[in-house]
């Protein structure tokens, strides 16, 4: 599970560390090391981007297949989630390649959080990520009630 945030730094050529403890998530649950440092990044509704371990995204695109294709909620989903993935590989200094369009996207500079989700990864621009979790905490009892209702 992929739980915590972590603090990086993305360097010029849109590099960036993937924290150890992500690697050895990723490591853990592949035994083969077919898929260890293979991910899948993408675009999400929120100004950040979602990494998926590739056994994790392979599902992800299996229930997707099986959703009705003319659904225009479905369309959107494909159009952000599925043509916006792109798949990139941990280098050996465990170092993940952004690229460019997906930087823009999720305006990534120099400060970056990497954010468990527990099957996924968000990395967010520093920026960006304080003010989500502003506006998380923005009103306490709506959140307690929104856990409530689900059961939390």
């Amino acid at each position: 599970m992929f739980r915590g945030q972590y603090e990086h730094t993305m360097d010029g050529k849109g590099r960036i560390s993937v924290p150890a403890r992500y690697r050895e998530v990723l490591a853990a649950n592949d035994p083969t090391g077919e898929h260890a440092d293979r991910l899948i990044l993408t675009r999400t509704f929120e100004q950040c981007l979602v990494v998926y371990p590739m056994d994790k995204w392979l599902a992800f695109e299996e229930k997707v297949r099986s959703l009705p294709q003319f659904n225009p909620n479905v369309q959107q989903l494909k159009r952000v989630y599925i043509a916006g993935a792109v798949e990139c590989s941990i280098d050996s200094h465990g170092r993940l390649l952004v690229p460019q369009a997906m930087r823009d996207f999720a305006q990534l500079d120099r400060e970056c959080v990497w954010v468990g989700q527990l099957d996924t990864v968000e990395l967010w621009s520093r920026a960006k990520w304080d003010g989500a979790v502003e506006d998380a905490l923005e009103d306490p009892q709506a959140l307690s009630a929104a856990m409530s209702e689900l059961g939390l």
